[in-house]
């Protein structure tokens, strides 16, 4: 069982440095900071850049901490919070992501939440310091509520960014 939450871990965390860099250094056909921080904005997430990298930041915090096995609850806080953020601009899509969905980051979340659960084996950082107690459904609850709450303030911050670019429009205030 611990060969495979070490390879649940390695290729999570792959998958999230890989979006953060993305985001933070424009490698693997990112957009890097000022790229990605239009995109953001046009999802309500302003000011764009600090938004950006303030994701791609908790995106690389979460694989490095995730991969080694360290502090797995709140490791898994911090990316299942990313993640609830992140799936809000297609959430309205639905899951799948062909169809433009939230399945992406779901399904990220959903790791987290699972290693949060299990634990990262025997063979992580945890284990060998003994901090193996931290783990299981009490602390991945807690790291799920700390997740949703952290979520909340970019999640009103974009919902409130987006209200006021609708009043701009209708009031002809803003282009298409």
């Amino acid at each position: 069982m611990s060969a495979g939450l070490l390879l649940l871990r390695l290729l999570l965390a792959a998958l999230l440095f890989g979006h953060a860099a993305q985001k933070l250094l424009g490698w693997f056909r990112g957009l890097g900071p000022d790229g990605t921080a239009a995109v953001f904005e046009s999802w309500g997430f302003r000011p764009g850049r600090p938004m950006v990298l303030l994701a791609g930041t908790c995106e690389l915090v979460g694989a490095v901490l995730l991969g080694a096995g360290a502090v797995t609850p709140l490791a898994a806080a911090v990316v299942m919070g990313t993640m609830i953020v992140a799936a809000a601009p297609s959430a309205a899509n639905g899951l799948w992501a062909h169809l433009g969905g939230c399945e992406v980051p779901f399904l990220y979340g959903s790791l987290a939440l699972v290693v949060a659960v299990t634990g990262p084996g025997n063979w992580s950082v945890d284990h060998a310091v003994g901090a193996d107690d931290f783990s299981g459904v009490p602390w991945a609850v807690a790291a799920a509520v700390l997740a949703a709450v952290s979520a909340v303030p970019p999640l009103l911050l974009r919902r409130r960014n987006l209200r006021g670019a609708g009043e701009d429009v209708e009031a002809g205030r803003v282009g298409p």
